[in-house]
């Protein structure tokens, strides 16, 4: 059995600015994510990395999802430069052009953690540094080759196959949301609402996690295994800022991202 992992546990994985902190040192996540034909997975992974809190977001996509990023958040940086985290994949797919493919080559070469969401499954032997990966039942039955019925039979099983196989820690989603890593340790965070299950729900986490992992660079650097709380930290925060946003009722994935800054500051309360 999985080890629980609820908002008391987040709240120690919350990195909170000082006095003397800049946007360099508060973290900065790069984002490959979004295509002309899912445009919206960029826009929602950069709010929801903003909302949670980091130094900097850089921004690196085709022309259309940068537009509406920037029409969104002006405050995303569209030029190449240093970032301590990179979330790839989010409305992409394995088919990708030539200038995709360029943006990916460079960011994965980085030594720094890399979130694979989506469409960036297949990219995990090409990661050069700490990696964790988002997939729903669906995609991890697609990794492990099963049919998702098995997966649903048996998730906690099935992610550690995963975890274990990829080397990386395991972030799969659900009712009951599971950060597993490599050597099968197990964090799960239950704090989500039915209603988040919705199309972007997926996207946005991907930017919380992004966030938290940035955020955390210096932590990771010294200690890789950090990267499974922060999954669970994610979780954790995705969760309850989908029920702030539904007060028992649908909601939008842009109400949940509104309501991250919320959530976090109340589980910041003393």
């Amino acid at each position: 059995m999985g080890q629980p992992f609820g908002p008391t546990d987040a709240a120690r994985w919350i990195a909170v600015p000082q006095e003397n902190s800049d946007k360099y040192s508060r973290g900065v996540v790069g984002f490959v994510t979004g295509s002309a034909v899912y445009p919206g997975a960029a826009v929602l992974g950069v709010e929801a990395a903003l909302h949670t809190g980091v130094g900097m977001v850089r921004y690196l996509g085709p022309g259309r999802p940068t537009r509406l990023v920037l029409q969104r958040r002006p405050e995303a940086v569209t030029a190449d430069g240093r970032v301590q985290a990179w979330v790839i994949g989010s409305g992409q797919s394995a088919d990708r052009d030539a200038d995709t493919a360029a943006r990916l080559d460079s960011a994965l070469a980085q030594e720094v953690p890399v979130v694979l969401d989506g469409g960036g499954f297949d990219l995990r032997d090409r990661v050069a540094g700490p990696c964790l990966l988002t997939p729903h039942a669906g995609e991890l039955a697609a990794i492990l080759g099963v049919d998702r019925s098995a997966v649903g039979a048996d998730p906690e099983g099935s992610a550690r196959r995963a975890a274990a196989q990829l080397d990386a820690v395991v972030l799969l989603k659900g009712a009951t949301t599971r950060a597993v890593t490599p050597d099968g340790r197990v964090l799960e965070a239950s704090s989500a609402t039915p209603w988040l299950a919705t199309a972007g729900a997926g996207d946005a986490l991907a930017g919380i996690l992004g966030a938290l992992v940035a955020t955390h660079h210096e932590r990771l650097s010294a200690d890789p295994d950090a990267l499974a709380p922060l999954a669970a930290t994610a979780a954790v925060l995705h969760g309850l800022a989908a029920r702030r946003a539904s007060a028992g009722g649908p909601f939008t994935v842009l109400q949940l991202v509104e309501a991250l800054p919320a959530v976090i500051a109340k589980l910041l309360a003393p």
